[in-house]
C-alpha cells in the first residue's frame, strides 16, 4: 500500500514539474489552468457554436471543462444484470443526473451529481425475491483543465470529488467518501482519439460496511464516423485495496453519441464483464444538453 502511495506521488510530481508556472493576475484569463513547459499550444472547453463535449457515456470522463458561465446537464438510465450461479440481480440506475457549471475561469467546474437506483434479486434454491429502492448519496466535485494537447503530451484534467451522505439507508455511505480523478487524452487525427483516466476513492464495503481503498483504471478509443455520429470502445477495472469482501471487476463496453445540434446529444451503450466477479452485462441511454 505504501509502495502504491509513493509511486503515485512520484508520478504526480514528475508532471507537475513538467508544467509552466501562471501568473496570479492572468489565472482568470487562462483556458487551461497550466501548459507543458515550454509549450506554446492552447486548449480548453468548446464554445457555444462548437459541439458539447461530455462526460457520458462511457467511464472514461473528458478531459476539458464545460467553460465560464456555460451549464452543462447530462443524464440517463442503465440496465445490469447479474447470474452468480445462485442469486439473479436485475438493477436500474436513473436518472445518473449530472450537472456541470463554469465558475471563476474556463479551467474549472463545479459538478452535482445525483442518482437513484432499483435492484431485484432473486435465488433460486430459495424461492426468495427481493427489492431495494431508494436516493444515493449526493455527488460533488470540482474539474480543473490542467493541460492542452501538445504533440504526444496529452490534453489533462483533474477531478477533485466526494459523496456527501445524504441517500436512503440502503444506498448510503453514512459519511463522505473523497476521492480524485486524473484524466489523460489524445487527438490523435481529425477522427480518431485516446483516452484514459485514473482514479482513486475512498470506499464503503458492501457486507461489513468497513472503508477501503478503491483504484480504477481505464482506456477509451473514440471514432468520429461523420459530424453527428460518434463512438467508443473501452475497457475499465475497479480494483479494491483493503476490502472484506468487494471483488476486482473488469469491464469492456462501447457505444454511439448522436449530436442533434450543438447544444444537444443522444447516446447508447451496452458492454460486459470480463471476469467472475464482474456483473454479466448492462446496457443504457441517456442525453447531453448545454446553456
Amino acid at each position: 500500500m505504501i509502495i502504491k502511495h509513493i509511486n503515485l506521488l512520484l508520478f504526480l510530481a514528475l508532471c507537475i514539474g513538467t508544467l509552466d508556472r501562471v501568473s496570479a493576475q492572468g489565472l482568470k484569463d487562462q483556458r487551461t489552468l497550466f501548459n507543458w513547459s515550454g509549450s506554446d499550444a492552447v486548449g480548453g472547453p468548446a464554445s457555444m457554436d462548437e459541439p458539447l463535449i461530455g462526460d457520458r457515456p462511457d467511464f472514461t470522463e473528458s478531459s476539458t471543462t464545460v467553460g465560464l458561465g456555460v451549464k452543462q446537464v447530462e443524464m440517463g438510465y442503465t440496465y445490469t444484470f447479474d447470474n452468480d450461479g445462485t442469486t439473479q440481480t436485475k438493477s436500474h440506475s436513473y436518472p445518473e443526473m449530472l450537472w456541470r457549471v463554469g465558475i471563476y475561469a474556463d479551467w474549472l467546474e463545479l459538478r452535482i451529481a445525483y442518482n437513484f437506483g432499483d435492484v431485484f434479486g432473486a435465488t433460486e434454491s430459495t424461492e426468495t425475491r427481493t427489492t431495494t429502492s431508494g436516493g444515493e448519496d449526493l455527488y460533488l466535485g470540482f474539474k480543473i483543465a490542467l493541460t492542452p494537447q501538445d504533440g504526444i503530451l496529452p490534453e489533462t484534467a483533474l477531478v477533485l470529488q466526494t459523496t456527501v451522505a445524504s441517500g436512503d439507508d440502503v444506498f448510503s455511505a453514512g459519511e463522505a467518501l473523497p476521492g480524485f480523478n486524473y484524466i489523460y487524452s489524445w487527438a490523435l487525427d481529425n477522427d480518431w482519439s485516446l483516452a484514459g483516466q485514473t482514479q482513486w476513492n475512498r470506499a464503503m464495503d458492501a457486507e461489513t460496511t468497513r472503508p477501503y481503498s478503491e483504484f480504477s483504471q481505464s482506456l477509451a478509443i473514440g471514432k468520429s464516423f461523420s459530424e453527428k455520429l460518434g463512438g467508443y470502445y473501452e475497457w475499465f477495472c475497479l480494483i479494491p485495496d483493503g476490502a472484506d469482501s468487494a471483488p476486482v471487476e473488469h469491464y469492456m463496453d462501447g457505444g454511439f453519441t448522436y449530436l442533434i445540434q450543438n447544444n444537444l446529444q443522444l447516446d447508447i451503450r451496452a458492454g460486459f464483464g470480463l471476469n467472475e466477479e464482474s456483473a454479466d452485462y448492462f446496457a443504457g441511454t441517456g442525453l447531453i444538453f448545454r446553456y
